[in-house]
């Protein structure tokens, strides 16, 4: 008879892009202005509040068929600021779970930033930094793009180290665009390199250990080159690259299925070390209550904009989770 998984000391680790989580208030210093009232989403309190709702009830869910809870750590990207932050942590679905978040404004145009909430019952944050990605085009004009977000904290008295990323878009073609997602693989393990300087991530020591995750919408695949070369050699293991398949991915464009939110942890995260957190699974979470339903996108995440117009759906994302468990002392 299998052991119920609810058995096991396990925490939920999750990654979800909410598709332009802006509040319905104009701000002069961003380029907000499709999503106000007046804007061309007509943007107002009734859409953004069915918008938390829907995500709100969404991330509740994450993982919660393995641990039984909710997400002890939750990496997001594309939130306007700290008032979403505050009115996401704040519904009915998680405000009564000890939700706390990091945040810093980045120099994105459109104002639009990564965060990372968490559980202070088990979490207990300890340094936060945002690490500025410095890319310029040919004429030497700096495209000012979403920051990475370093987070440095003890999950149920584990040390892990977290990188939550939103890489620059491929708007301009995958391969135009290649060398900044290059560029921001290199800012991360430049960072990497400095808490880590004996290379613990690659030894499954016995103390001392140091555990990163790194999580986030990298607008590349498992296969390209920006993860493949730029960070899988250097002691990471992308846990989420083989949930990749014809039929299924974390995003859907012109009906192929895309890996661009991703859950890659350094060596050691597998270990059979006495007490220590080891990597027990990573799945997608695409329950059917973030699909569309009927017509031809059947299947496709459910989107808050789908051409245009107004779905009123989720995101155009489905988040990514890994599941991890402690070893048994003995």
């Amino acid at each position: 008879m299998s052991i119920p998984s609810q058995a096991f000391e396990q925490y939920t680790v999750a990654f979800y892009n909410l598709e332009n989580l802006f509040d319905y208030q104009n701000d002069k210093h961003i380029l907000d202005d499709d999503f106000t009232a007046l804007g061309r989403n007509e943007w107002n309190e009734t859409r953004y509040f069915k918008k938390l709702q829907k995500i709100s009830d969404a991330i509740s869910q994450i993982g919660a068929d393995f641990t039984g809870k909710l997400p002890a750590v939750l990496g997001v990207a594309e939130v306007e600021n700290k008032k979403v932050l505050n009115d996401l942590v704040n519904q009915p679905k998680l405000k009564n779970h000890d939700y706390k978040y990091v945040h810093f404004n980045s120099p994105d145009e459109r104002g639009i930033d990564v965060a990372l909430l968490y559980r202070a019952d088990v979490f207990e944050l300890l340094e936060s930094k945002p690490l500025s990605l410095l890319i310029h085009n040919d004429q030497g004009v700096r495209d000012t793009t979403r920051d990475i977000l370093y987070v440095k904290g003890k999950l149920a008295g584990t040390m892990l180290h977290i990188y939550v990323n939103h890489w620059p878009s491929r708007r301009d073609g995958s391969g135009t665009t290649e060398y900044k997602r290059a560029l921001a693989a290199q800012t991360l393990l430049k960072h990497i390199e400095q808490i880590d300087v004996d290379g613990n991530r690659t030894k499954r020591l016995e103390k001392d250990n140091t555990f990163i995750m790194i999580m986030g919408d990298f607008n590349d695949d498992p296969e390209n080159d920006s993860i493949k070369k730029g960070i899988l050699p250097y002691g990471f293991d992308n846990i989420t690259a083989p949930l990749k398949n014809f039929h299924r991915g974390s995003l859907n464009h012109r009906f192929k299925w895309n890996l661009f939110d991703q859950i890659m942890v350094s060596e050691n995260l597998y270990n059979d070390i006495p007490g220590d957190l080891y990597v027990h699974k990573a799945d997608i979470f695409d329950d059917i209550m973030l699909r569309q339903w009927k017509g031809k996108y059947r299947g496709q995440p459910a989107r808050t904009f789908a051409g245009g117009r107004y779905a009123g759906g989720y995101s155009d994302h489905f988040p990514v989770y890994a599941v991890l468990r402690r070893n048994q002392l003995y």
